[in-house]
């Protein structure tokens, strides 16, 4: 096997916690060797070998560093990535990784001016609710698709303590860039990019400045319509995939358990990690040729987030093609800033 990729990330706040670190420490192919932390240095608790900088320029002149991981807020994602890129460095950006088109067609230009590779942190195409749907949409058992209806919902009706999730003068904010890159990548995923769209957007919280409920309506060939929804004042949600089709439908609830697990504690390396409790199968309805109804609860698939390292991994060393690409980030951003 090659060496394993030396990384540093550019914080350990929540994402650096869960969703980075201990998949960077569990998996062979990497080794987490830095961080920025400019004030408190909280890191070392965990991590005791780690490399603890108190700026982004510290962390970008390490010149034993292969891939920086932006996982800083939402506004400074661009900026920081193509510093990233010039560095000499290649980089993984979570979502969303800048704020329109224009700005992923200049990430990409500097990747591939630098011969770097820039990738995008889309971890939920790795979650067990939405690897079921696919799998069952991708059986036939539905026959052709009629309606598709994905939702990520939440009940916060309070605002968020960090002033730039909540002002209207921060770009690249509210629920449109929190939560319906997930959203949008799914479906990118499953169906490619829609023939047009529709997107609403609502205001609900009290005292909020940016929008906190926001709805799609996305076209496709044979009559195929996609609704993704997503709002802050859910607290009761419905399944949040149900998908129709000629001979059956099929519901979900979003029910993925590795966020817990890793915030908990969890390594990746358990045997328990990623798998759903008992009870959370999807529920599978097809209609045979007498129009009699049969009913199926379908076992889940295991969530694991594990595999976008491995791709990472992959496309830096053996320069294989990243799954989540540069016409995905183009579809998505045509919809975010619409």
């Amino acid at each position: 096997m090659s060496a394993p990729i030396v990384t540093g990330l550019m914080a350990y706040g929540m994402s650096g916690r869960i969703f980075h670190a201990p998949f960077l420490s569990t998996n062979p192919q990497f080794k987490l060797k830095a961080v920025v932390e400019r004030n408190q240095k909280k890191m070392a608790a965990h991590y005791p070998d780690i490399v603890s900088y108190g700026s982004v320029e510290e962390l970008l002149n390490d010149s034993e560093l292969e891939l920086i991981i932006v996982n800083t807020p939402n506004f400074t994602h661009f900026d920081f990535a193509k510093q990233v890129l010039r560095s000499g460095k290649h980089v993984l950006i979570e979502k969303p990784a800048a704020g329109n088109a224009a700005e992923i067609k200049e990430l990409y230009d500097v990747a591939r001016e630098n011969g770097r590779k820039a990738m995008v942190y889309q971890n939920r195409r790795w979650d067990s609710d939405f690897l079921s749907v696919k799998q069952v949409i991708e059986s036939g058992r539905l026959g052709r698709l009629a309606e598709v209806n994905f939702r990520y919902d939440r009940f916060k009706p309070e605002l968020s303590p960090k002033p730039f999730k909540e002002t209207k003068d921060t770009p690249i904010n509210g629920i449109v860039y929190e939560l319906c890159p997930h959203l949008i990548d799914q479906v990118i995923h499953l169906f490619g990019k829609p023939l047009s769209f529709n997107k609403f957007t609502a205001i609900q919280r009290d005292n909020s400045e940016v929008a906190d409920y926001v709805n799609f309506r996305l076209v496709y060939p044979a009559g195929l319509v996609v609704n993704l929804s997503s709002g802050l004042l859910i607290a009761d949600p419905v399944p949040a995939f149900v998908v129709h089709g000629t001979v059956g439908s099929y519901s979900k609830h979003r029910v993925d358990v590795q966020e817990a697990q890793l915030d908990k504690g969890m390594l990746p390396t358990d045997d328990a990690y990623g798998v759903e409790p008992p009870a959370s199968e999807g529920k599978l309805v097809t209609v045979g040729p007498g129009g009699e109804k049969s009913i199926e609860f379908v076992p889940s698939i295991k969530g694991d987030y594990n595999n976008l390292f491995y791709a990472v991994y992959h496309a830096i060393r053996n320069n294989t093609l990243y799954p989540i690409t540069e016409e995905h980030m183009t579809w998505q951003m045509e919809l975010l800033e619409a």
